[in-house]
């Protein structure tokens, strides 16, 4: 449940006006005097300072205009709490990202958290993969919890995911394989959104220099590379480049996916694209201006302008605006490992 505390400990600010103070205290108090007691009482516990310059207002109980919020001595107590647990729990348990959490996320993350310490007291980690919701019954008894009811985010901020050995519950990934390549330390993979794109290039595989073609699938591929690993056990080390749609839904599912698995973008690829003729179109889709942001950086100036203009404007470049010839000249023709391995 929601406190006064808990609200000023996630107010962004340093410093709060007494008319946000009464908007943030509303659901807790019907009256004035009821609001005034509750914010007496936050100064006498210092957690509320005035900001004397400020001055305070001519109704009784008085109150400051504006005040300074003490935010270490809101969270004083609960850091306290992590602190006494650190020494409890087992040491694979990594509690540090809870300090900068909201209080309610610890107390709602704890009882599971008691439960994983138990676990891995008793069994230690595990040394083979297992289904995330075989794992999830050992860990906490319901087999549900780590796809369906937020235990993978509870595992990730106790950096423990990858430790339990969990295989996701995902789509297989989809991508066929360039058996040359095989056996280079250092392995291209190549991931393209849109099956037509897929379809051109596939004739091409095995003369590039990458050891897959991914059909990416959309948004699919967001989840399905967790897989990649399993599939695809060679030995090496592994970059990807990806190519999709020069839209917001394009630019966002690169942003997730690069969130997985670290993922550059097939640049030729996109460079060719933009020297077509733009298409009209897909005005709502979404913006997300962060994951535009990142995208943007693979690009010049002139370019990170002109795609930025496109997309306001409406307009975007389909991955089809290539043709299968083109696709797959540059597929072969490119020197992808320079490209790559030295950026």
């Amino acid at each position: 449940m929601e406190t006064i505390k808990n609200i000023l400990a996630k107010y962004e600010k340093k410093t709060i006006e007494l008319v946000i103070l009464e908007q943030l205290l509303m659901p807790f108090v019907q009256t004035y005097d009821e609001f005034a007691d509750q914010v007496l009482q936050l100064e006498d516990e210092k957690i509320l300072d005035e900001i004397k310059s400020k001055k305070r207002t001519s109704r009784k109980p008085s109150l400051a205009y504006h005040y300074r919020i003490q935010k270490h001595l809101l969270t004083e107590d609960y850091h306290n709490e992590i602190q006494i647990y650190r020494q409890l729990f087992h040491p694979a348990l990594n509690l540090d990202n809870y300090y900068g959490k909201d209080p309610a996320i610890w107390k709602q993350d704890l009882p599971y958290v008691t439960k994983i310490d138990q676990y891995i007291k008793r069994f230690g980690l595990p040394t083979e993969r297992v289904p995330a919701p075989e794992r999830s019954y050992e860990l906490v008894g319901n087999e549900k919890w780590i796809v369906e009811q937020g235990g993978k985010e509870v595992l990730e901020r106790l950096e423990l995911f990858q430790l339990l050995r969990i295989i996701p519950v995902s789509e297989p990934l989809m991508f066929a394989i360039n058996p040359r390549n095989l056996q280079e330390k250092q392995q291209l993979h190549l991931i393209v959104e849109n099956k037509t794109t897929y379809q051109g290039l596939l004739p091409a595989l095995n003369d590039s220099v990458f050891s897959t073609l991914i059909y990416g699938s959309g948004k699919a591929v967001i989840s399905s590379i967790d897989q990649f690993s399993i599939q695809f056990p060679v030995k090496a080390e592994h970059h990807f480049l990806y190519f999709g749609d020069i839209d917001r839904e394009g630019v966002s599912i690169w942003a997730s996916l690069n969130k997985r698995q670290k993922v550059s973008l097939a640049i030729p690829f996109y460079k060719a694209c933009m020297a077509k003729t733009e298409a009209k179109g897909k005005e709502n889709q979404r913006e997300n201006e962060q994951a535009l942001e990142g995208f943007l950086e693979f690009f010049t100036n002139t370019e990170q302008t002109k795609i930025r203009t496109l997309l306001k404007n409406g307009y975007y470049y389909p991955q089809e605006t290539l043709k299968t010839k083109e696709l797959q000249w540059i597929w072969r023709e490119i020197d992808w490992t320079t490209m790559t391995f030295e950026s």
